[in-house]
């Protein structure tokens, strides 16, 4: 199964970049003994609209774009948390059923659409703070 991040936004040159450089080797390394395979991962741009509605339905038209079919976790302030035990176990079962990707999706700074969040299979909060 091949993963893959979507998110808008780009990440800025510095220590942030390379922690997540970091975390992008890891996947690659350990993921081929598990099925995985990736992370790709896609920057889109920001939205130049003038309201957040229509930043948030330009973002969603351009992650949809780019999504692969398969699982979409949608990352997001309003979905649940859930134990790393249980998460490894959606995305084994995912995997083992013959589903070809999983795309982890990240909406800009006014949140995803209600259409990404929708259609989503998975909605994970990692708590109510949000950090950019």
């Amino acid at each position: 199964m091949r993963l893959a991040q979507i998110a808008v936004g780009r990440h800025k040159d510095g220590p942030d970049r390379v922690l997540c450089q970091r975390y992008r080797e890891r996947p690659a390394t350990l993921g081929r003994g598990l099925g995985l395979a990736g992370p790709e991962i896609v920057e889109l741009p920001e939205s130049r609209g003038r309201r957040p509605d229509e930043r948030k339905r330009d973002e969603a038209a351009a992650i949809t774009a780019r999504l692969s079919p398969g699982l979409v976790i949608a990352l997001d302030e309003r979905g649940r948390s859930q134990a790393s035990d249980a998460f490894a176990a959606r995305i084994a079962e995912a995997r083992d059923a013959g589903t070809a990707s999983a795309s982890f999706v990240i909406g800009g700074a006014d949140g995803l659409a209600d259409e990404i969040r929708d259609a989503a299979g998975l909605t994970l909060a990692f708590g109510a703070l949000t950090i950019p």
